[in-house]
């Protein structure tokens, strides 16, 4: 707890940061862009419909993008892979309902309460310039991610709600996605979009949430794409700013191997989602340059596809489950009883 807390502290500065060199650049140059009425712009001709879209990102335009953008991850993400039925059906509820369904529909409800909320408020913060917007949110946005897996793995209680991402015995695309319905709801990155496009910082949070899916997905992948970089001694220089940077497959699979005792899984860190950064700061996070063997959760029976997502609405029937009516509750390695 004293960790947590010390890092709690230290992540108070690090949100500040971006703001504090932002409004230190500003009183250094002199510049006021405050002052300045600002219409945010593509910055370059596109088609009508596309026009429109983000002309309307406050009310239609953000659910829009998104379901679009769900369908075509869905699409990528769905490999040949000898599945069971079971593992199937959840991958591919787990990318749908999430991407196409609960994702757009919250952003939706989420601008249309904004008005409401904070009335008077949209657009107030449009005159920050692009890349300033674009660092400040990849900041809050990707740190705010950090905290909250993080916390979904050391807290008994949240580990549950995660579990199901860690259930997969392989990786890949198509189960970057599987969550527990509860962990997406209260997924903070989709509320916080919609309140930053609100704000009148639409484009530089569309353009980090890109970024980071990009980022997120190829370190889910099951294709090594960063291994040239750790093969090749001209490419080292790079591999090592590139693996303490940003998540990639070697970083993030260790995170999701079913062991640590192989030298090589660190499922109780390696917490970074966009940046590995955090994990560099925090002393969570362990670099070998190797891939586990084997992935997944050493005590996972299987369970339901229906109970994974939808837990605590539905119990598993498997007796033991951590899922099931009078299961046990697990943090880390320990096995603690209900009650």
């Amino acid at each position: 707890m004293k960790k947590i807390t010390r890092d709690a502290v230290i992540s108070v500065f690090l949100y500040l940061a971006p703001l504090a060199l932002m409004l230190l650049t500003f009183r250094l140059t002199g510049s006021r862009p405050w002052l300045h009425t600002v219409t945010p712009t593509l910055g370059f001709k596109a088609p009508a419909f596309l026009e429109a879209v983000f002309q309307n990102l406050s009310t239609w335009g953000l659910p829009a993008i998104m379901v679009v953008v769900g369908l075509v991850e869905f699409g990528y993400g769905l490999y040949e892979r000898k599945w069971t039925r079971n593992e199937r059906f959840l991958d591919i509820v787990c990318f749908i309902a999430p991407k196409i369904i609960i994702r757009p529909l919250l952003t939706y409800t989420t601008l249309r309460l904004l008005p409401l909320a904070l009335p008077g408020l949209k657009g107030t913060f449009a005159w920050v310039p692009f890349w300033w917007g674009f660092f400040i949110i990849a900041v809050a946005d990707d740190l705010t991610q950090y905290w909250y897996h993080r916390l979904h793995h050391q807290v008994p209680f949240l580990w549950r709600f995660h579990r199901t991402h860690h259930s997969a015995p392989y990786m890949g695309m198509a189960m970057a996605s599987r969550q527990n319905i509860i962990y997406t709801i209260f997924f903070s990155q989709t509320y916080l979009t919609a309140a930053l496009v609100y704000l009148g910082l639409g484009y530089p949070a569309l353009f980090v949430g890109g970024i980071k899916s990009l980022i997120t997905l190829s370190a889910h992948s099951s294709i090594p794409w960063d291994k040239p970089f750790y093969k090749y001694r001209v490419l080292h220089p790079i591999a090592w700013v590139l693996e303490r940077l940003i998540s990639t497959p070697a970083t993030h699979q260790a995170h999701h191997a079913d062991t640590t005792g192989d030298g090589v899984g660190h499922y109780k860190g390696n917490f970074g989602n966009m940046f590995f950064l955090w994990d560099i700061f925090f002393g969570t996070g362990i670099i070998t340059r190797r891939y586990p063997q084997t992935f997944g959760i050493k005590h996972y029976q299987q369970e339901e596809w229906y109970v994974q997502f939808l837990w605590p609405l539905f119990k598993s029937k498997k007796p033991g489950s951590e899922l099931s009516a009078d299961g046990p509750m697990v943090g880390g390695e320990a096995i603690v009883k209900n009650g």
